[in-house]
């Protein structure tokens, strides 16, 4: 047997139970023997053709919403690359024999992606299982009690389909709400008159896992100062875009009368205290002196920013590092380093969704963003931030939003 290739088209078509494969625009690809049989359909009628050419909703009942609820499960699938199930549908299908009638059917699917070597999804395998008979067994006599039971089981998990739908729906309204919000609360791109900046900012791809993150530009009291700022705060959605603003103009403000990052993270740590859900708040500020041609900063528990200089040579920013906001019990005045950059070096500036991963250390993480900023050093700022996304963030589902910003020195 070790030696015996396996035809696998053969055993595609000799499942016991209904399978086809979809194009992510939903046209039939291929489908089993059984699937053809248990919907009534010919190869011929089927392979090569829309999939809601084929089996269109019910043209004689308003309340059909079969078609509208697995092309919404088809299509979140060829987005996140993940599998859906949908637990129960009704969706009745035409009689071949007598066009014109329709047969009520229920049926129970789950949409796998088929992903190449990219994580790009190419096809859908779509299964289903029909258990019409099921359903129809509540209408009979209350002798078949196991029958009648599964009916049961199987119309709760489609009222549990109902509710989990209208959770999606309700946080795709969150997310569009919340990214607005955000928008709204984020500066321009380049407010620091001569000197260029750039500017990223990546929504997560799951609806409850967006808005934590920001940054902030600020021309500073002086001849030629900036301050620069990220920030992530540990909620997601409408409340943590919320706290988000607070803190990121409390920031804002405090930075332009502190006596430099550390007071004016200080400053920060006091008023968090003052704000619900703004524990454990992460950020990191720096004040650019191009007089004195140094970066001062300080973190409260945030990633270190990167200095990338001229000849490719990446440091990281890790010498004043402390606890995220709200960490302590008591106030402790926050640490504050400075390091000197030359004309051309870049300040790069980021959140945990660039460079973090679940399955592996954060120092896997630092190096990859170091490998790719010696890798770009040649690019302009706005090349060298799509890069960096192009290069750091996971291809797919971005797990966590991301804020970027490269400064020219």
């Amino acid at each position: 047997m070790a030696d015996t290739e396996i035809d696998y088209a053969a055993v595609f078509q000799a499942l016991p139970g209904m399978v086809a494969l979809l194009t992510p625009g939903l046209v039939y690809a291929d489908a089993n023997e059984e699937f053809l049989r248990m919907s009534g359909r010919t190869r011929e009628q089927v392979v090569g053709r829309y999939l809601f050419d084929v089996f269109p909703d019910n043209p004689g009942d308003p309340t059909a919403n079969g078609m509208r609820n697995l092309a919404a499960s088809l299509n979140r699938v060829v987005e996140t690359g993940e599998r859906d199930a949908m637990a129960l549908q009704r969706y009745d299908v035409e009689s071949v024999q007598r066009p014109g009638e329709w047969e009520e059917r229920y049926w129970s699917p789950v949409n796998a992606p088929l992903l190449d070597s990219d994580g790009k999804v190419v096809l859908l395998i779509h299964k289903v299982e029909e258990v019409t008979e099921l359903i129809r067994a509540r209408e009979r006599a209350p002798g078949d009690r196991a029958r009648v039971m599964e009916a049961e089981l199987y119309t709760r998990a489609r009222e549990l389909q109902d509710v989990n739908e209208r959770l999606r729906e309700a946080h795709a309204h969150e997310r569009e709400v919340a990214l607005a919000l955000q928008k709204a609360m984020l500066p321009a791109p380049n407010p620091l008159g001569h000197h260029r900046a750039a500017v990223r900012y990546q929504p997560a791809t799951d609806a409850l896992n967006v808005c934590g993150d920001w940054y902030d530009l600020v021309d500073l009291s002086g001849v030629d100062r900036i301050g620069i700022a990220v920030g992530d705060v540990v909620g997601h959605g409408l409340s943590a875009a919320c706290v988000m603003g607070k803190l990121r103009s409390a920031l804002s403000a405090a930075s332009l009368v502190a006596d430099g990052p550390a007071e004016a993270l200080d400053a920060l740590g006091l008023y968090a205290r003052s704000v619900e859900g703004a524990e454990n708040t992460t950020a990191v500020q720096t004040c650019v002196d191009w007089d004195t041609h140094t970066i001062t900063y300080s973190s409260a528990g945030h990633l270190p920013p990167a200095l990338l200089r001229r000849d490719g040579t990446v440091v990281l920013l890790d010498q004043a590092t402390d606890p995220p906001l709200g960490a302590r019990p008591e106030h402790t005045p926050r640490p504050e380093a400075t390091v000197d950059f030359t004309e051309g070096d870049r300040l790069v500036l980021y959140t945990d969704g660039l460079i973090e991963r679940r399955d592996e250390d954060i120092d896997v993480g630092l190096v990859r963003l170091a490998e790719a900023l010696a890798r770009h050093r040649r690019a302009g700022l706005e090349p060298l931030a799509d890069a960096l996304l192009v290069d750091l963030l996971p291809a797919g589902r971005a797990t966590d939003d991301t804020a970027l910003v490269i400064v020219r020195l």
